[in-house]
């Protein structure tokens, strides 16, 4: 069952490629929670988190690269909020390896709720300058 689902209504920015890039990460995240919370193995569930945080990476840069050449000016605040949900990320996967750490489903409840928060708070906000 998908722990989270993208919709125009919730999670739409109106900026194309967020909104492709958005639901690909949701594929995403939905993937690793049936994982880490069905019965698969570790080395299944760690491959799915690196490509997670790999692509959240990647998806966080594509935003700041078009805020930076829009000019836009929440770019700051926007940043901070990515750099810190990186930084959780990135612990997570060290002590995941490790073997310090496990992906729960309260790890996905954690993202969902970043998410839930993130896009309308920050993300929405870009759509007039990024379009403009």
């Amino acid at each position: 069952m998908a722990l989270i689902t993208w919709t125009k209504e919730q999670y739409g920015t109106n900026v194309t490629v967020c909104d492709d890039e958005h639901k690909t990460l949701f594929d995403k995240l939905n993937k690793l929670y049936d994982l880490a919370t069905g019965s698969a193995g570790r080395a299944a569930v760690g491959e799915q988190l690196d490509d997670l945080i790999g692509f959240v990476a990647w998806h966080f840069a594509t935003e700041e690269r078009l805020m930076q050449s829009k000019n836009y000016s929440g770019y700051t605040a926007h940043k901070a909020e990515h750099d810190k949900l990186v930084a959780t990320c990135v612990d997570l996967q060290t002590k995941f390896h490790k073997g310090e750490a496990d992906v729960t489903a309260e790890t996905g409840a954690f993202v969902k709720s970043w998410l839930d928060s993130h896009i309308p708070q920050f993300d929405m906000p870009y759509e007039p300058s990024l379009n403009g």
